[in-house]
């Protein structure tokens, strides 16, 4: 692998993580990028109808009130965030 090869994939990269908020970069703690997963999981499930279809028969509910929940869900996914430290 030459250098100029290295260049270009580091700044793909950087343009990926620049664009979508969910591929991450090298500040990321960990509860930033659990909540990330959530949401990314929750979107889906939201977007994709037989999904949304499996999991309201699954937990005995109307397909809206389960688009309700997840839509909810997203808001604090993983809880409050945890407490930083002022340095």
């Amino acid at each position: 692998m030459q250098a100029s090869d290295r260049f270009n994939i580091n700044s793909q990269l950087e343009h990926l993580q620049a664009k979508y908020v969910g591929t991450g970069h090298a500040d990321l703690n960990r509860f930033e990028w659990a909540v990330n997963i959530q949401r990314d999981s929750y979107a889906s499930y939201v977007g994709h109808y037989p999904m949304l279809a499996y999991f309201a028969i699954a937990e005995n509910e109307s397909i809206g009130r389960e688009r309700y929940n997840f839509m909810q869900r997203m808001l604090l996914p993983c809880g409050s965030p945890p407490e930083r430290d002022e340095e």
